[in-house]
């Protein structure tokens, strides 16, 4: 049977499209029933249909999990797979509260919002920032240590010039970090700023940093989704 399925799905493109988009329209309607049962003062009749439909849904994700999970040919790597934990995380919460008074268990229901990640499956954009990302991975990663780095010394270069000036806003460097954060990343809240000669000098350079820190990341994702889709016309051009 399993074969007999693997081998329909195979041969029959069509079909495996359709199911592909049943899936993805189901997952909208999912995330659209779950926003709509957060509503306050629903009807009775309104929270039972809801209800149902969570119940189909669930049960159809499930099918859907099993079948993919059969039909992999690896299924331990399908298990631990980042959409086959999504799909797995997918149903998990809503059986282990089916029919049992575990009031803290409804956090799971947070989980749901998994689904979304669930709806990228389908998604052949999605996928090439999946292959743009492995490409560019260790320059991010360097990158994003780089920025940990900056981040903390402007806080501590901020605490040095204002604490003294202003001991409530900047009283440590932990503080520091918030001012840090808003400003590197050019968003500036105003909710804390350097009042002092010194600090605002060293605002300015911050300042000039964080357009760096907006920039550069967003240079090396844009050059590795272009690689991605080279990468792809190419695969496509070989027979």
């Amino acid at each position: 049977m399993i074969v007999a399925i693997k081998q329909s799905i195979e041969q029959n493109p069509k079909l495996e499209r359709g199911v592909s988009l049943f899936i993805q329209a189901l997952i909208f309607l999912s995330l659209v029933a779950f926003s709509i049962d957060t509503l306050p003062n629903l009807e009775p009749q309104t929270k039972l249909a809801l209800k149902t439909f969570e119940h189909v849904t669930m049960a159809i994700f499930t099918v859907e999990y099993l079948v993919r999970l059969l039909i992999a040919p690896r299924k331990l790597k399908f298990v631990f797979s980042f959409f086959g934990l999504v799909d797995l995380i997918t149903i998990l919460p809503f059986y282990l509260a089916l029919g049992m008074d575990l009031r803290s268990l409804r956090a799971f229901r947070l989980l749901s919002l998994v689904r979304i990640f669930k709806l990228a499956r389908y998604n052949a954009a999605l996928r090439h920032f999946h292959t743009a990302f492995n490409i560019a991975k260790e320059e991010l990663a360097l990158f994003l240590a780089a920025s940990v780095i900056i981040l903390y010394l402007a806080g501590v270069g901020i605490y040095h010039f204002e604490y003294a000036a202003q001991p409530e806003a900047f009283s440590s460097v932990f503080h520091s970090l918030w001012w840090a954060v808003a400003t590197l990343t050019t968003v500036g809240y105003g909710d804390i700023y350097p009042i002092t000669a010194g600090g605002k000098i060293f605002t300015f350079f911050i300042l000039i940093i964080g357009l760096g820190v907006v920039a550069i990341p967003a240079g090396m994702v844009a050059s590795a989704l272009s690689k991605a889709r080279e990468l792809e016309a190419s695969d496509k051009e070989q027979p």
